[in-house]
């Protein structure tokens, strides 16, 4: 089962209704005028944006609920808007860690950025969607004065508010690490980007996770004590709190939503592996790894997931949690998983290969992978090196190696394994008094062996 077709521009989604089934809403602001201002016939579309750190040259899977969501948006009919910190990168957030961030040059911050932006065109393109605008943070940080952001920001926000913050409490009652005053400010920038982009760019509602709930409340509050002050004069910001809601109302159209943060149903971390995170860049975790990853997804999560990370509808997730409850040894629903998500972020093309890849891995026809591919299918597996030089000639013995390369302990053990024809040879059963030589080299470099149906083992010959 393939995900459905998305959503004409005659056929849009209800853009709320469509987080909350798909397990994907968590809070907002004025949820009512929210509904309202999505739905209000004859409007243009909305924008909202959703931020995005550069600090790394990728960004990991738990990236992909905020960018989903943008998808989602723009499935609605309205118009998604990405914001690359480009100058709140330079700063850093606070964290929630012991320590602070350690701060990057303008060039690495730039190099991340350009990197990050291949990420948003293929999944927006994955979902068969036009490019989203992307937007640098930097191109309007860069132009605010010290004095300004004093004067026109910070006048807004209360550091009593401030300190209430997690991240930013339990680096103030660490004494011996505290935080800067830095980092302290990285909420009055996130909220002026809101700003910003609602003066700039009609941008009126932010999107993020729900730990993020905090920041995008004072961004919306900014916004309204702003306009107020166009209507009550700088007196707002002492009588703020005695402002009627329905007054308080004429400045809104600035609202803010968050989704829930991703868990697994076992507890474990969500977006890690053995070897690490898992990113949403082939340099960083291939297409394969990545099909894999969603392969590997537990019964317990695989129905939740399907709603969070792929297209499908619900008819279609549905029904197959149905025939998964029926037959949860066939795995459909987790193939299912893992054609639509790496679909969206790496593209069919790429997960055609990595279904092509598990399939060879499967069977044991390794001979017919191409070498980007060995080395992505063989990238978790067992290795071990050995001398080139040794397979000239009459080659080395297969057994030798096998001790060799761990796979067993002894030659008596390496023999009957190989005579009761349990070792295979790039997917060749191999037989008694086999050696290896240079024309068993897949791409000039490697040899793979399996023992059994499953264990297998690169050798590589340098």
């Amino acid at each position: 089962m393939t995900p459905s077709t998305n959503a004409t521009s005659d056929q849009r989604i209800d853009f709320l209704a469509e987080l909350r089934w798909r397990n994907l809403f968590h809070q907002a602001t004025h949820e009512d005028a929210l509904a309202k201002h999505l739905s209000e016939p004859d409007s243009s579309p909305r924008r909202a944006y959703a931020g995005f750190d550069p600090t790394a040259d990728s960004l990991t899977i738990g990236n992909l609920i905020p960018i989903m969501v943008l998808i989602h948006f723009a499935r609605a009919g309205h118009t998604p808007v990405v914001v690359m910190g480009g100058g709140t990168g330079l700063i850093g957030a606070p964290s929630g860690k012991s320590a602070e961030r350690q701060l990057l040059t303008p060039e690495r911050v730039q190099e991340h950025i350009d990197s990050q932006r291949e990420i948003f065109q293929r999944a927006f393109a994955g979902a068969d969607l036009p490019e989203p605008t992307i937007r640098n943070n930097h191109d309007w940080l860069k132009d605010l004065s010290y004095l300004e952001a004093l004067r026109d920001v910070g006048k807004h926000f209360s550091v009593n508010m401030m300190v209430q913050k997690d991240s930013v409490r339990d680096r103030l009652n660490n004494r011996d690490q505290g935080i800067s005053y830095t980092e302290f400010s990285y909420m009055i920038l996130q909220a002026y980007d809101f700003l910003h982009l609602y003066r700039d760019g009609d941008v009126t509602i932010q999107l993020g996770g729900s730990d993020q709930y905090g920041n995008i409340v004072a961004g919306c509050d900014l916004i309204r004590r702003v306009n107020a002050s166009k209507r009550f004069g700088e007196v707002v910001d002492q009588v703020w709190d005695d402002v009627p809601d329905s007054e308080r109302e004429k400045d809104s159209a600035a609202f803010g939503m968050t989704a829930p943060l991703v868990t697994k149903a076992d507890g474990g971390k969500f977006g890690k592996t053995e070897s690490g995170a898992v990113w949403l860049s082939a340099h960083r975790t291939s297409p394969y790894a990545y099909y894999q990853f969603w392969l590997n997804a537990a019964d317990e999560d695989v129905g939740r997931f399907l709603r969070l990370f792929t297209l499908m509808t619900q008819d279609e997730i549905e029904s197959l949690e149905a025939a998964h409850s029926e037959a949860p040894h066939k795995r459909e629903a987790q193939r299912a998983l893992a054609r639509g998500a790496t679909d969206i972020i790496h593209g069919r093309a790429e997960r055609d290969r990595a279904e092509a890849a598990a399939a060879a891995l499967f069977s044991g026809a390794v001979r017919d992978l191409d070498e980007r591919t060995l080395t992505d299918v063989f990238a978790e597996v067992p290795a071990s090196s050995h001398d080139r030089a040794s397979l000239e000639g009459e080659g080395v013995v297969l057994e030798r190696v096998l001790i060799d390369a761990k796979i067993a302990k002894s030659m008596t053990e390496a023999r009957r394994l190989v005579s009761a024809g349990s070792v295979s040879i790039n997917g060749d059963k191999a037989g008694e008094g086999r050696t290896l030589t240079p024309a068993d080299l897949l791409h000039g470099s490697a040899i793979a062996l399996r023992k059994g149906k499953r264990n297998w083992h690169l050798t590589r010959w340098a």
